[in-house]
């Protein structure tokens, strides 16, 4: 490759390449990652860690250090490559570039495989499936991947249970085998990878699945992950809600599972997916954006600042608007913080208020809460006397209708009586020249009388 290394630079072919020069400008003028989410969390709460599921929709370049300097911008932490079918090698030099940028800044990058593979198929489905594994593991190690997501696939001919968990748990421990062999190869290739000399393997994630014909519920992927060392649970709680029949609602829900998964086997690291989901009869049919599902961010941003100060969390955006929704997850974490301090304040003023008046806080609350229901009373009674005239108001509208009828009526036998009018005024004119015409007779007569 003719790679060589130049002190206070990043390793590459060019002495500083454009984009992890720009990047590397970027974080020395003051981009500190994860910070907003210490803020969040607070001195004796675990760091969440959020980032989308590939490189950023609104990233111009597609390249993953574009992708990476788009997301340390928008102040995210990490992110997950995406393999989708195969990993191409004309990919390897940028995944390398992005490697040694992550683990000069300390930026968290994960990788997830192929999506389609047949752990549980037959001997050709199944070799098939761990050659794109295999490559998806030498990618990671030249991404310096923190964890490996990998899919279990179709039950097959595999009955479900002890025998199912049985070969999958055989399955990935010769994966994590594997990797360890990858980390550990060659001495000679440290200078090129030099995380790999006193970093730890990445870890092999299990993933949850969303729907029935295919291997990981919870249940599964837990007994699987407590047998085998080196591998953790990917919670994709989209499918967890969708396999579970909307499962998730409220934030004891999501203490319910971080419980189960906790006493199963004894972890507080967690690397989970979110999204939007529609789902059918427990499967998962397609992501969607959050704001459109049944599956609410806003619960688990409560649990992870009321309860979750155990947590180590690494939580990626698999909705179709990627880093959108990756920021509406950290608005809604900021919300919670809000909501949680704003508690805390009241609460701090009604101890104070109430040891000043000598009682015990519980007194103060049912005081406040007895001049908040006093002055609700007061609001509704000085509402109501308004509603009648509006009632009134409202029965007066249809009347005017029938009156409106009523004059649509009289016109036309108004126009009628103004057609009568010339006629009478006619007949009056001929009476009157009749009455001319006998007038005129009787003169006549007065004529003759004179003549007698």
């Amino acid at each position: 490759m003719g790679l060589h290394i130049r002190s206070g630079s990043v390793l590459s072919n060019e002495p500083n390449p454009p984009k992890i020069k720009h990047l590397e400008d970027s974080l020395r003028k003051g981009v500190n990652i994860g910070q907003p989410f210490r803020l969040f969390c607070g001195s004796g709460c675990m760091p969440v860690k959020l980032g989308p599921a590939g490189v950023p929709l609104s990233c111009k370049g597609r390249t993953i250090v574009e992708g990476m300097d788009d997301i340390i911008s928008l102040g995210l932490e990490t992110m997950e490559v995406q393999t989708v079918r195969m990993v191409a090698p004309q990919h390897f030099e940028q995944y390398w570039q992005a490697g040694v940028l992550a683990h000069k800044t300390g930026f968290e990058m994960n990788i997830h495989g192929p999506y389609y593979t047949e752990l549980l198929g037959n001997r050709l489905q199944r070799n098939r499936s761990l050659a794109k594994v295999e490559a998806a593991l030498q990618a990671a190690k030249t991404i310096n991947a923190r964890h490996v997501t990998l899919h279990t696939g179709h039950y097959g001919d595999v009955s479900r249970g002890q025998v199912a968990n049985g070969q999958v748990a055989s399955v990935f421990k010769g994966i994590v085998q594997r990797i360890h062999d990858i980390w550990n190869d060659d001495e000679d290739i440290y200078p090129v990878f030099p995380w790999l000399k006193d970093g730890t393997p990445a870890k092999i994630g299990v993933e949850t699945s969303g729907r029935q014909e295919l291997w990981g519920s919870i249940e599964e992927v837990l007994e699987v992950v407590n047998h085998v060392e080196g591998t953790i649970p990917v919670l994709n709680l989209a499918h967890i809600h969708a396999r579970g029949h909307g499962r998730l609602r409220t934030s004891e829900d999501y203490g319910e599972l971080f419980d189960q998964v906790r006493e199963t086997i004894g972890t507080k690291e967690f690397y989970c997916h979110f999204s939007g989901v529609e789902h059918r009869m427990g499967n998962a049919m397609h992501y969607t954006q959050i704001k459109k599902s049944d599956l609410n961010f806003e619960p688990l941003a409560e649990y992870i600042i009321e309860e979750g100060a155990w947590l180590d969390m690494t939580l990626i955006s698999d909705s179709p608007l990627l880093e959108h929704d990756a920021m509406y997850m950290v608005q809604n974490i900021e919300k919670a913080r809000h909501r949680q301090l704003e508690r805390k304040a009241r609460e701090d003023r009604r101890k104070a208020l109430a040891a000043q008046a000598n009682i015990s806080p519980e007194e103060m609350a049912a005081r406040e809460a007895e001049v908040a229901a006093a002055r609700a009373k007061d609001a509704l009674a000085n509402v109501q006397p308004a509603v009648p005239a509006k009632k009134e108001e409202k029965v007066e509208e249809p009347k005017a209708e029938p009156a409106k009828k009523e004059a649509a009526k009289k016109a036309p036998a108004k126009k009628a009586a103004a057609k009568k009018a010339p006629a009478k005024k006619a007949a009056a004119k001929k009476d009157a020249k009749k009455e001319d015409d006998n007038d005129d007779l009787f003169a006549v007569e007065e004529d003759d009388d004179d003549l007698f």
